[in-house]
């Protein structure tokens, strides 16, 4: 991030009457006034609930040069679009109006925030859904159908099952405007994608995940754990090095 950038958060945020206001616990959540630089972002602040999976962060984007909102669900992470703007007072007086209600919203499901087409869909009334595993291959089903996800562009998380430990998951979601489901999966958080849950009705997922859920977790588990077994043998030879190096000659 460039120093101008920095300094001219850092002077927006400066004696900030809001960010001192702010309750250290709000609706389940932790408050960490953060003030860091991370990449092109300037994290001001941020809500997390660790139990949960979720967090909030107010941070300005110096790609874009505005001030946004960053909401983290399980491994997805998204801006809420409402939220983005150039203007620091405006971006106060959003807060100051919709934070609190994004925040509730995240700590209990509210149906209320689903859409009519999601509703319409049946999706959150699917029968199907009641035999998904709470556990399976080692994922924890972290969303289900009778409660999904909004993020953007659309679409909502339907299915979502996650290994916290291993940062992977499989998730299935559905777009509102293309009425389709489609998937994605994230090894180490790294974005997988396959084409093998694309359907247009419930239906026809079911049959796509009777075939294809088990063997494309088992898939996402092999890789992660080969990630990290890579991962570790490189941290072990890197310290053998650095022992060798402390050796005197």
């Amino acid at each position: 991030m460039k120093d101008e950038t920095r300094d001219r958060v850092e002077a927006d945020i400066k004696d900030w009457a809001y960010l001192r206001e702010l309750p250290d616990t709000w609706h389940g959540f932790t408050l960490q006034r953060l003030a860091l630089v991370a990449g092109d972002c300037y994290d001001i602040y941020r809500y997390e609930n660790e139990e949960l999976h979720k967090s909030v962060t107010a941070y300005f984007h110096e790609e874009t040069h505005e001030y946004k909102l960053r909401v983290k669900i399980g491994l997805i992470e998204f801006c809420r679009i409402e939220f983005i703007t150039a203007k620091f007072d405006v971006f106060e007086a959003l807060l100051r109006a919709q934070f609190e209600t994004v925040l509730a919203g995240l700590a209990q499901f509210d149906p209320a925030s689903i859409g009519s087409i999601v509703r319409d869909k049946k999706i959150m009334t699917w029968e199907a859904a009641k035999e998904l595993p709470e556990t399976l291959e080692g994922f924890t089903l972290y969303i289900r159908p009778a409660e999904p996800v909004k993020i953007n562009n659309g679409s909502y998380i339907v299915i979502d099952y996650v290994d916290f430990a291993l940062e992977s998951s499989v998730t299935v979601y559905y777009n509102i405007y293309r009425d389709e489901f489609f998937s994605e999966a994230r090894i180490w958080n790294i974005p997988d994608v396959n084409y093998d849950f694309d359907s247009g009705t419930l239906s026809e997922l079911e049959e796509r995940l009777q075939t294809y859920l088990v063997p494309r977790l088992q898939e996402v588990r092999t890789r992660a754990e080969e990630e990290a077994a890579a991962r570790r043998k490189k941290a072990e030879a890197k310290q053998q090095n650095e022992e060798a190096e402390e050796q005197p000659s």
